[in-house]
């Protein structure tokens, strides 16, 4: 199968009510070398801390097994082997979901005591074929994984979670059994009917929300729900420093002109030398909204234009902060990381020209030259966010 869409990933969670960790962990990597995304979300016994060991050891296990092609129940077996005994029920317990996306072929669905998988095929669900496998070892035996696989299409959906989703509401007036799947199904047709292109990232927000809201904003367990999109990639084009040499500024331009998609442009001389070989007008702004960077500029054609290194060093230390507690502000670098968010292919033309004032031995050290800095957030976006990045030298 031909690959022609991008997989957005993203799993949104809310700590049991009083905890500061929470009990239920996701992961998820990209194999590049075998065209592969595999992810995890686990779901400890209680909560606290005590789960969240529980949870990331299974997580941890779950996704290393997966991307080694380990059989299935052999997996679970050295997982539930592993796991330490609790001290006050004399039980290891810990559920989780493994969901193996080969880009090329089919999606993979393992899981144990979780609840099921949802996958939503244009805005309606699919029914998905089951299978049971009992495991048979003397310590484990009796309990049951489920398997499942489906080839996926364009606008395809899966969503998955813990079964502080489910349970949600449970001994409520309105849901005196919880939210359960089928609650949870019909929050979904209704999602996608009434927006049938929302991201994976506002569909897992908007699902703990509405089980939040069922718990009446009191959250008796920990909660978490994944979501992962195929659909059309977001493209964003961000160049920052001047070429080499100066005959390649007309290049320059034209790559910004011929790309379609958000565009960027991170440092002066990159933009005064867009703006000569346009002819446009540069239109600067006096929006101090972060007080450790210039303000934004504007120029038609182009999204946004800030400062160029100072910038880039900024965006580098806030991706590799970020998690889901982090409201970005207004501020240059903030903005920046918004839109490299909100897209999933980023190209980077890098200048190669050095920059004088940059080799002031007076300036910190952690002010690297533009090639390092750019690299460095390139691989954090990779890694952590699982955007496709391309960088080209100029």
């Amino acid at each position: 199968m031909e690959n022609t869409f991008f997989i957005e990933v993203y799993c949104h969670q809310k700590n049991h009510e009083g905890e500061r960790v929470c009990g239920d962990v996701f992961l998820s990597r990209k194999v590049t070398e075998e065209s592969r995304i595999v992810t995890v979300l686990s779901d400890g016994m209680g909560h606290g801390v005590k789960a969240n060991v529980l949870a990331t050891l299974t997580a941890t296990m779950a996704i290393n097994f997966a991307i080694e092609h380990k059989d299935f129940t052999r997996t679970a077996e050295i997982i539930m082997n592993t796991l330490p005994v609790c001290s006050e029920r004399r039980m290891s317990y810990s559920t989780f979901t493994i969901i193996d996306i080969d880009l090329d072929g089919a999606v993979k669905i393992l899981q144990y005591d979780n609840p099921d998988a949802l996958v939503y095929r244009s805005g309606q669900p699919l029914n998905l074929t089951w299978t049971d496998i009992e495991l048979e070892s003397e310590k484990n035996k009796g309990k049951k994984l489920k398997i499942s696989s489906f080839y996926p299409k364009k606008e395809d959906r899966i969503i998955f979670c813990s079964d502080g989703i489910t349970q949600s509401g449970l001994g409520s007036k309105s849901l005196p059994f919880g939210w359960e799947l089928e609650g949870l199904a019909d929050f979904l047709s209704k999602r996608l009917e009434s927006q049938p292109s929302v991201s994976a990232t506002d569909l897992a927000s908007a699902i703990v929300k509405k089980a939040h809201q069922n718990d009446n904003y009191h959250s008796k367990d920990d909660t978490s729900c994944a979501v992962i999109y195929f659909r059309e990639p977001r493209e964003l084009l961000l160049c920052t420093g001047p070429p080499y040499e100066n005959g390649k500024d007309a290049d320059y331009a034209a790559s910004l002109m011929n790309f379609n998609g958000k565009k960027i442009l991170c440092g002066a001389t990159t933009a005064d030398i867009m703006a000569r070989e346009l002819k446009r007008e540069i239109v600067d702004s006096f929006d101090f909204s972060d007080p450790e960077l210039p303000p934004v500029s504007y120029m038609d054609g182009v999204d946004l234009i800030t400062e160029g290194i100072l910038t880039l060093s900024k965006v580098f230390n806030i991706l590799s902060k970020y998690d889901q507690r982090i409201d970005l502000g207004p501020g240059p670098a903030d903005q920046i990381v918004k839109m490299m968010l909100d897209s999933d292919r980023i190209k980077m033309i890098i200048g190669t020209r050095i920059n004088i004032a940059h080799q002031d031995p007076n300036i910190p050290v952690e002010l690297e030259i533009r090639r390092t800095v750019v690299k460095r957030i390139a691989r954090k976006l990779e890694e952590k966010f699982l955007k496709e990045v391309s960088l080209e030298y100029i």
